[in-house]
């Protein structure tokens, strides 16, 4: 009886293809460190309120008073205005000797986005008195 031929596989060849699956740990390594290390992108309004107890201050008599309705209608002093208006009398208001109070009370209902470009406006005018008024319609019981 004759042998058969011998097989092709007993010198075996070297892959042809590269083994990617370190590349690919070393990726997502990678990827993790920068979405860790990318610092946190938040949008606020910094406004300095006063602190501490508010009966320590002297009354101001002069007041006026920002309102915010859910359908967004902008009122100063219960008079209606668009936020142009709103700019142009918070600049004759910075420019007094004696700085009126500012408050804003956005309602509960009332748009981020509209309470936000009323807040942009105070703080781009210099305000210096401004406080928030109506926060008990956000308590949560």
């Amino acid at each position: 009886m004759s042998m058969p031929a011998a097989s092709s596989h007993a010198d075996p060849l070297p892959l042809q293809e590269m083994n990617i699956t370190p590349l690919i740990d070393v990726m997502l390594v990678l990827l993790v460190m920068f979405i860790i290390t990318i610092p946190m992108q938040t949008h606020a309004v910094k406004v300095d309120v006063a602190r501490g107890d508010t009966r320590t201050f002297a009354p101001d008599p002069v007041r006026n008073r920002i309102t915010i309705d859910p359908a967004g209608v902008i009122r100063w002093n219960g008079a209606a205005m668009d936020r142009l208006t709103l700019r142009r009398t918070l600049d004759r208001m910075v420019r007094m000797p004696m700085q009126p109070t500012l408050e804003l009370e956005p309602h509960a209902q009332a748009r981020y986005v509209t309470v936000d470009s009323v807040l942009s406006d105070i703080k781009r005018s210099g305000a210096k008195n401004m406080g928030f008024v109506g926060n008990e319609h956000y308590a949560r019981f």
